[in-house]
């Protein structure tokens, strides 16, 4: 690969992996600690991701355990679990933390398959904007001295890779929804 190309499909790759960790922060039905990935909990004045202060299990299939490693932050992690939009009340046994996930709702899965398209697309226009940079960029080039067939070779490449990019989202668009829809 043409090394010109080469930064625009690490910037692709960067969307695609930025989009997939996204769709692992939403929740179907079963407990997944990722959903806590976007929590951050004050550690002695300063925001610490949650993972960094406590040890996150899964005991059963809808519930998260969370046990923190100093007892003086159960409260904080409660705090930041309430205010954070996920929706759950953590209950507490004065050690271990557990949110307790209730079961999905049929509208509330519909709404969560309606989530991650519009996220897809969001990802795709990225993808897009990416192609529209380096297809400018190309074209720049004709005036360095570059063939117009070396540009329009460099501008097939990106639509290779933009076809790719393009094909993963929607792959991952549709498994995220499959596994939100499946009770």
């Amino acid at each position: 690969m043409d090394e010109r190309v080469q930064k625009y499909d690490s910037k692709m790759t960067k969307t695609l992996k930025g989009f997939e960790a996204e769709l692992a922060t939403i929740r179907a039905g079963r407990a997944n600690p990722h959903i806590l990935d976007k929590i951050t909990v004050d550690y002695y004045g300063s925001p610490t991701p949650l993972q960094q202060v406590a040890n996150i299990t899964v005991p059963e299939a809808r519930m998260i355990q969370i046990q923190p490693w100093e007892a003086s932050l159960i409260k904080a992690i409660e705090k930041a679990i309430l205010t954070s939009d996920l929706g759950l009340n953590p209950s507490n046994d004065g050690k271990i933390i557990r949110l307790v996930l209730p079961e999905l709702t049929e509208e509330r899965r519909k709404d969560l398959v309606k989530d991650v398209k519009k996220k897809g697309e969001a990802a795709k226009v990225a993808v897009r904007n990416i192609r529209r940079d380096a297809n400018d960029a190309f074209k720049k080039l004709v005036k360095q001295d570059v063939s117009e067939d070396e540009v329009k070779d460099l501008s097939d490449e990106v639509q290779k890779l933009t076809d790719k990019y393009m094909k993963d989202i929607e792959a991952a668009v549709e498994k995220k929804s499959k596994e939100i829809l499946t009770v």
